[in-house]
């Protein structure tokens, strides 16, 4: 019998960590549609908030991931944002860094109270202790990323940590973004499948294509 996570009468709050799950779906040879991300969620119990966190190159005359940033804004999400920051490295070399795993953790503990069940769309082990004090404010929380990509995309002690964890494969029928007929979504269940360490990568995050 497969494992129930979710209850109807839940409270649900959605954390998405943009360039993570981007990676991550990506790496599985697919897009996602956010609409009905946000609808197969939105469906499994009481949907109080939807985040999703993303840095923005704001020198740029033209930021490609602003569109979708901004079709977000207006169809459900929260968005949260920052600029990037460069930076030159010991090599000489130019970097960009937007890392938003700050203002994740921050809305994360602010929600706590507010909601039953926790939603965490990144594979980053940074998050395993955030996970561990959400719980112990008797929050359950679901690890969506993937364990079928090379290598892995979510970190063995963030699995281990969360509550459940959602093989994003497994969604793909669901989520991903086709220009034919959508289809009904196949039940969520519960992933055993055993994975190695890894630390996900935090790629700058391009532009998708909406609908």
């Amino acid at each position: 019998m497969a494992r129930k996570i979710f209850y109807q009468q839940e409270r649900l709050a959605m954390f998405i960590d943009g360039a993570n799950l981007y990676a991550a779906a990506r790496s599985l040879g697919f897009d996602i549609d956010y609409k009905r991300l946000l609808e197969l969620f939105a469906a499994e119990g009481r949907l109080i908030r939807a985040f999703y966190y993303t840095a923005l190159v704001e020198d740029q005359e033209y930021s490609p991931i602003r569109p979708l940033v901004d079709w977000l804004d207006y169809n459900g999400y929260t968005m949260v944002t920052k600029p990037t920051k460069e930076f030159t490295d010991a090599s000489g070399r130019r970097k960009i860094k937007g890392n938003m795993d700050i203002e994740l953790a921050i809305d994360v503990m602010e929600m706590a109270e507010n909601v039953d069940h926790i939603l965490l769309f990144s594979g980053d082990g940074d998050f395993r202790r955030l996970v561990e004090a959400v719980q112990r404010k008797g929050v359950r929380v679901t690890v969506i990323s993937t364990v079928r990509s090379t290598p892995p995309m979510v970190a063995d002690e963030l699995r281990r940590q969360a509550d459940n964890f959602l093989e994003l494969q497994d969604l793909a029928g669901a989520i991903q973004r086709s220009h034919g007929p959508r289809h009904q979504h196949p039940p969520l269940q519960h992933d055993h499948t055993p994975q190695e360490d890894h630390m996900v990568p935090q790629p700058e995050q391009p532009d998708e294509p909406l609908e």
